[in-house]
């Protein structure tokens, strides 16, 4: 290249800089112009990008602290390491043309020890001292009342520690040590008698000491310690221990005791349980081992639950930004007629809006630390707190924020393409256009393609069941809401024509100027549906699923139940002598002792790997059908009896392919596989479980082997007040035990409704349902102040303020009344499908939920509609 043509291509080059530069300078400027004089029309933008912000990161918290989070050491602080069996169980299948897939999955009840684990681990090297720890359940009385207690051995309080304030170590089996806890609650000192009852009857002890944890312990419940020996003896499995605690050698680090600790078990036989060794905070396992089970149950909840938020916070981004660039077509298209070149107006539109969201993701960072906090609050348990390190509150800041920020530009660039691509001569004819009339057919096939999508797979809901059922139709609603964003112009032309009419109709002046303006704009009116039906659909789809498991379940319950009063007692169960003395109680005719466990079920699902948890009663063999009657189509219940036989709800049985006389083959609780016989088929599962168990065949593999209760059936038929009396003075030397009439919830598999489930429905309905409908408000607001000329010609050229007063009403109406019937309808195919495979039921939502719904989203649409109307009256 000569030099004549290099100084040339530098000229060329610095030219086109400064060009570039020029278009830069000049976007900015129009930027900077339009936020200064649209700060009416940016603030709805700012407060849905601000609280979509939030809501993204304090899901971001809760979903972190739920992974980092892990049951409290508890009494085992003062342990230096605990070796307790392993509570995992997997379950390993190779799908057609795959690798090899594992499912894991946490036991519900404790996997215990051999007894001998305790020597083993005293002999490994740098342990100084290795103790069996085992609990059982206690009521302690004295003179001072009674209160709930948990028994342990004094070798296991140095564990925790406990330090003796007073007295001595039991040295007997008729004595114990109470800790402070205890000792006040009963009143009790050095040398007093308690009263202790665990399974059998009561017995007396001295009081030979009181000790203190000094706060690092447990404090609930209280613990009173017994002999070792005498726990033994009350446990009731002298071949086993729950856990084992460690205490190292002085000098011994946790990792250097740990690793003495696995090489003892390094060669333990095929056929013995896997042990871990926890050190550190994992030592909290041995004292809840369910806790992460629960954890892992509520992670892909929640973690659904925040999918669904990010793209709830997404379609609100991307409804309330291109309504705003919408709205400045005519604008738009009057700078490009007088020269301004696309990629200037598609750059001052993605910098206005990429300023408005950076600000909006700073106060939406901000707030999403406090909601986080409040949400994380609502899910935390004490088997399972939540923890909230210092580096996870601006982390979830920051991605929250980022969401949005990132979001925020590309949106708005999209939005102004229609605008910003014609030609000047097309573009002065379009400049007195209000905003473009039609959907691009771009976005016109793919809300096409996703309302057909989202119809296939509530279909195929329909035909699937359990868990494949909920993921089709939760998949089948997303599609359904993002297609109605998509269509809302085409939806908005049509609920005009079945809504308009009346309108005109029954308005009068006003009532045509309502029906006009929406006739003249369909993308405005659909843009003002789409956050309505999604509030809608989405509130409809969270509570109306839980009503109709709910309300399904407790009609088969209720149908299921044969009883007339029912016998409860303290949580932790009832004696092993009730169910004896009820049966010899006048006037009863039947009893039927009731233990709930779990059962595991591994087997696939979609071609995948799958462990799910069954909650299941243990009925006294034999004497069920008359107090239980889960309608059986197949078998009989009368040879549900033993060890190994099983009763097996219809649908489950459809989907293991056996019937009566097959085998089924499930772990129980405690991870024991065992091959039960099918002995019959029944169809109230929903009410009952899925299956039912002699409790024989549950009894020795429970945590605690007590009855929950013992379901009565009397002489007469009906829960007489003689029989229940007959029955408490049968009862009287059992403290604690109830007698009530039956109810349905006595024999259902599940409570009507628990902590987390409630949590889960102030996250789902309230957090998000709340943000949807305050997305309603925005977008509103924001179609609002963009019509703040059309008000102006209106009362130029004669209508009154009542008019457009009455005039908005109507709109509003129109609009509500589209959202709500396309939001029902959007919530309505999914959860039909869903209701159909799983209850075979139609869906159910409460009548006043419903109502509060409706009046919720009529409120939110008034203030957005009627609202900045009202901050600037002409």
């Amino acid at each position: 290249m000569s030099a004549r043509e290099g100084k040339k291509a530098k000229e060329k080059e610095k030219a086109g800089a400064e060009v570039r530069a020029g278009m830069r300078r000049a976007s900015a400027f129009l930027a900077r112009r339009s936020l200064r004089d649209r700060r009416g029309s940016w603030a709805p933008v700012f407060a849905a990008t601000a609280a979509a912000a939030a809501l993204v990161g304090a899901f971001v918290l809760v979903v972190g602290s739920l992974l980092l989070a892990g049951p409290p050491v508890g009494r085992y602080a003062g342990a230096d390491a605990v070796v307790v069996a392993e509570q995992r169980v997997t379950y390993t299948v190779k799908p057609w043309g795959s690798e090899p897939r594992t499912a894991t999955a946490y036991l519900p009840e404790r996997v215990r020890l051999e007894r001998s684990a305790v020597a083993r681990a005293g002999a490994a090297p740098g342990v100084a001292r290795a103790v069996a720890d085992d609990t059982v359940p206690v009521t302690a009385g004295g003179a001072g009342g009674t209160a709930p207690a948990l028994g342990r051995s004094w070798a296991a309080a140095a564990l925790t520690p406990y330090r003796l304030t007073a007295g001595r170590p039991p040295r007997s089996d008729a004595e114990a040590v109470l800790d402070g806890a205890l000792a006040a609650a009963t009143g009790s000192r050095t040398g007093d008698r308690v009263t202790l009852r665990t399974d059998g009857a009561p017995r007396t002890y001295t009081v030979s000491g009181i000790a203190d944890d000094g706060g690092l312990g447990e404090t609930r419940p209280a613990t009173v310690f017994l002999t070792g020996h005498r726990l033994t003896a009350l446990a009731g499995h002298p071949g086993t221990v729950d856990a084992v605690g460690v205490l190292a050698r002085p000098g011994v680090s946790s990792d250097a005791l740990r690793a003495s600790l696995e090489r003892a078990w390094s060669g333990r036989d095929s056929g013995a349980p896997a042990v871990r060794v926890l050190t550190g905070a994992e030592r909290g396992q041995a004292r809840e081992p369910d806790a992460l089970a629960a954890r892992d149950e509520l992670l892909p909840l929640l973690g659904s639950v925040t999918g669904t938020v990010l793209i709830v916070a997404l379609l609100v981004i991307a409804t309330v930004l291109a309504q705003s660039v919408h709205q400045r077509s005519g604008e738009l298209a009057l700078l490009r007629a007088v020269g301004a070149t696309p990629r200037q107006l598609r750059s001052a539109v993605g910098r206005e809006a990429g300023r408005v969201a950076v600000a909006a993701a700073v106060a939406g960072g901000a707030g999403a630390v406090p909601l986080g906090v409040w949400l994380r609050s609502l899910l935390a348990t004490d088997p399972l707190p939540l923890p909230v390190p210092w580096w996870l509150p601006p982390v979830a800041a920051v991605v929250g924020g980022a969401v949005v920020a990132l979001a925020a530009r590309p949106v708005a660039v999209l939005a102004a393409r229609s605008g910003t691509g014609l030609r000047p001569a097309a573009a002065l004819s379009a400049a007195g256009a209000p905003e473009p009339g039609e959907p691009g057919k771009v976005r016109t096939v793919t809300g096409a393609v996703l309302a057909v999508s989202g119809l296939g797979a509530a279909g195929a809901a329909t035909a699937q069941g359990g868990q494949a059922a909920a993921v089709a139709a939760s998949g089948a609603a997303t599609s359904l809401v993002v297609a109605v964003a998509l269509l809302g112009p085409w939806i908005a032309r049509g609920a005009l024509r079945v809504l308009g009419a009346p309108v005109r109709r029954v308005g009068g002046a006003p009532g045509f100027l309502a029906a006009r303006s929406a006739a003249a704009h369909h993308r405005r009116l659909g843009a003002a549906i789409t956050p309505i039906v999604l509030a809608v659909a989405f509130v409809c789809v969270q509570l109306a699923a839980g009503a109709t498991l709910e309300r399904a379940a407790a009609r088969q319950a209720a149908d299921a139940l044969r009883a007339d009063l029912v016998v409860t007692g303290p949580a932790a169960g009832l004696p092993s002598g009730v169910l004896r003395a009820v049966r010899g109680a006048p006037g009863v005719a039947s009893a039927t002792g009731v233990l709930r466990s779990f059962v595991v079920l591994a087997h696939r699902e979609l071609g995948d790997p799958r462990i799910d948890r069954f909650p299941v009663l243990g009925v006294t063999a034999g004497r069920t059908a008359a107090t239980l009657d889960p309608r059986v189509t197949a078998g009989d219940l009368a040879d549900l009896t033993g060890r190994n036989t099983v009763a097996v709800g219809a649908d489950r049985a459809d989907d293991l392919g056996v019937g009566p006389g097959d085998t089924v083959r499930l772990r129980l609780g405690d991870g024991t596989p065992v091959r039960l016989r099918v002995v019959a088929l029944y169809e109230r599962a929903l009410g009952v479980g899925e299956f039912l168990l002699p409790r024989e065949a549950l009894a020795g593999h429970v945590d605690v082997p007590r009855d929950r209760s013992v379901l009565v059936r009397t002489a007469d038929g009906t829960p007489s007040a003689a029989t229940a009396a007959a029955l408490r003075r049968a009862l009287a030397p059992y403290a604690g035990t109830t007698v009530r009439p039956a109810t349905a919830d006595d024999v259902r598999i599940a409570p009507p409704s628990s902590a987390g489930a409630d949590a889960m429905t102030v996250v789902g309905v309230g957090v998000i349902g709340g943000f949807a409908l305050f997305a309603v408000v925005s977008t509103l607001s924001l179609i609002t102040v963009g019509r703040r000329a059309e008000f102006r010609l209106l009362r130029t050229v004669g209508a009154g303020r009542g008019q457009l007063r009455r005039m908005l009403l109507l709109e509003t109406g129109l609009v509500t009344v589209a959202g709500l019937v396309v939001g029902t309808l959007v919530a309505a195919v999914p959860l039909t499908a869903f209701a159909v495979s799983v209850a075979g039921s139609v869906p159910y939502l409460p009548p006043l939920e419903y109502g509060l719904l409706a009046l919720a989203v009529t409120v939110a649409a008034g203030a957005g509609t009627l609202g900045p109307r009202a901050r600037r009256r002409g």
